[in-house]
């Protein structure tokens, strides 16, 4: 049976934080086959001007006004959207930022593959299109490609890039698998879904698609992003692993991982305290020692790529 956007009962939910001049032109451009908008005020510090969005609010959606009581962050305010929209039986919805950075022409591309049953998520990709990266920030471009290959790793979508792009079109059916208190209310919000998505082996979709980047003042500093990032993809990385290759699972991925971790650390850790005691000592390394040294990071390493080979195997593919 064929559909049409019409005929799906689709929400954009729009987490809304210090964007007052920006916020009623991302309304303005808002297709009139959205059922309704759900707007999430995050405690922000700026008015969320009501009047202006009612007046661009052109094909007469409908509006809904969510206040949380306190500032959750991007994801806690996008959580209680998706909540709203569950609970009114949305069947897609669709995650639009308030800083009018996400060009809405670019909907149907999120939806199409959602219809067809080609996927259960789609998200733009800005990495694709040579003309969005040379108009995207340097310092924005390299941030989110460390970000980008950092958050592949952890989260095992090694087929998926751009990973922290907040343009997302989700089915309700799968956000109800989801537990929201396992996803992050702040700006891990996006890392954090993907790694729950992938214990449900749920198929996304990137959409080629460029950012706008106009008078809008980003919350995030990329660069420092990097380092909060880290210890919360590190949290991520070890859990989906244990998970997905001990708990959940045991394989010949699995015992690569065994073998090869153990031997690439002793040789490292062997390798540096022989290093210091000979130093020390002004004493030559016995041959033996350097070749127990070398094989242990040659059989190690090469046990771990083949780990590497298998997890990105393993990542959920679109059929």
């Amino acid at each position: 049976m064929n559909f049409t956007f019409s005929d799906i009962n689709i929400a954009i939910v729009i987490p809304y934080y210090n964007a007052s001049k920006q916020i009623p032109r991302v309304i303005s451009k808002v297709p009139n086959y959205i059922k309704a908008i759900i707007i999430v005020d995050d405690k922000s510090k700026e008015e969320l001007p009501k009047s202006q969005i009612e007046n661009n609010n052109n094909h007469n959606i409908e509006l809904i006004y969510l206040e949380n009581e306190e500032n959750l962050g991007v994801g806690g305010a996008t959580k209680n959207g998706f909540n709203y929209a569950l609970h009114a039986n949305f069947d897609i919805v669709i995650k639009v930022d308030a800083d009018d950075q996400m060009d809405l022409k670019y909907l149907p591309d999120l939806l199409n593959p959602l219809l067809e049953n080609k996927s259960q998520v789609t998200k733009g990709n800005r990495f694709k299109d040579l003309k969005a990266l040379k108009v995207m920030p340097f310092s924005r471009k390299f941030g989110n490609l460390g970000l980008s290959f950092l958050t592949k790793v952890a989260t095992g979508y090694w087929h998926n890039f751009d990973p922290t792009n907040g343009f997302l079109a989700i089915k309700t059916s799968l956000l109800k698998e989801i537990d929201f208190s396992k996803i992050h209310n702040r700006y891990y919000f996006e890392t954090s879904m993907l790694a729950e998505f992938y214990f449900q082996e749920t198929k996304i979709i990137d959409v080629s698609m460029p950012a706008i980047y106009g008078d809008e003042q980003s919350n995030m500093n990329v660069f420092k992003m990097l380092f909060i990032f880290s210890k919360n993809l590190s949290k991520t990385f070890i859990k989906r692993i244990i998970k997905r290759y001990f708990l959940y699972d045991f394989n010949i991925g699995s015992v690569y991982l065994l073998l090869g971790l153990p031997l690439f650390l002793f040789g490292i850790i062997f390798g540096i305290k022989t290093w210091i005691y000979h130093s020390a000592n002004n004493t030559f390394t016995p041959t033996g020692t350097i070749m127990i040294i070398t094989l242990s990071l040659i059989l190690g390493f090469q046990l771990l790529l083949q780990a590497i080979q298998i997890d990105i195997s393993n990542a959920p593919k679109n059929k």
